[in-house]
This record gives C-alpha cells, sequence and structure tokens, in this order.
C-alpha cells in the first residue's frame, strides 16, 4: 500500500458544512437561505433570549416572591480520596491545609470526603463530613476522621 493509495473507511468522515452565499449558481447564493429583509437577515440580527416582541415577558410577569428553602440549603465542597495522597504519612488534614495545598479553591458550608480513588497515607482528617466509604478508607489505614 502506498500513501496516495490510502482512503477514509466509508461513514468516517463528518458531512461538510453547508456553504452558503457562494453566488446565484450554488443554490444558496445571495440571500444565503435568510429570507429577504428584516432582523434575522442581517448580520447580528436577532433578539435576546426570554425577549416576547415587546411584550413583558414571562420572567418580569411572574411574582418573585415567598419562600424558597434553596436559600437554606447546605452545600459541600467535595473532594475525593485521592486528593488526600498529596499530604504526608501522618499528618492533619483540616480545611486550612486543603486551602494552602490548593487542593480546595473555594470552601462553602464545609468540605466533605467522597469514597472516590484510594487512600494510600495513614491520617488524621479533620473536616465537616465524610461519605460511609471514605471513612471506612482513612480508618482502615490507621488514620482517623472527625467531624467538626
Amino acid at each position: 500500500m502506498k500513501l496516495h493509495e490510502l482512503k477514509y473507511t466509508e461513514g468516517s468522515r463528518k458531512k461538510s458544512r453547508k456553504r452558503l452565499g457562494r453566488g446565484t449558481g450554488s443554490g444558496q447564493g445571495e440571500t444565503a437561505g435568510r429570507g429577504e429583509h428584516g432582523q434575522n437577515s442581517r448580520s447580528g440580527g436577532g433578539v435576546r433570549i426570554g425577549f416576547e416582541g415587546g411584550q413583558n415577558p414571562l420572567y418580569l410577569r411572574l411574582p418573585k416572591r415567598g419562600f424558597n428553602n434553596a436559600d437554606f440549603a447546605t452545600t459541600y465542597t467535595t473532594i475525593n480520596l485521592n486528593d488526600l495522597n498529596r499530604f504526608e504519612d501522618g499528618e492533619t488534614v483540616t480545611v486550612k491545609a486543603l486551602v494552602e495545598r490548593k487542593i480546595v479553591k473555594q470552601v462553602k458550608d464545609g468540605v466533605k470526603v467522597l469514597g472516590t480513588g484510594s487512600l494510600e497515607k495513614k491520617l488524621d482528617v479533620k473536616l465537616s463530613k465524610y461519605s460511609k466509604s471514605a471513612k471506612a478508607a482513612i480508618e482502615a489505614k490507621g488514620g482517623s476522621a472527625q467531624e467538626l
């Protein structure tokens, strides 16, 4: 087989995009499928999301009052078990230590350790929450998992 004999397998190449506005003979010339006049025929034309032709849009018509439980929900910043492998054996892991090592950027209502990955070191972990598998893995290595 020579270089000039190579061919793509059937169906492996994507269909080429329609080339618009390349002369009247192309079948998609002149207006390029955009119609004749109006806002949408012009470049940069179109209306913003939620625009209803000048009518007061739905998001402005609906009342914005009342209780929403989501405002009071606790959101935890999550880390995985294998993120804790960056610490030395026997070290204490706290929120401050996680921020210093840039494992966590933003601490919301606390830090929760999830059981993804594997832990290779004995650590004393003092964080907000743990999944059951994460807590079991930390204690299996001889470390301790304390909730704050």
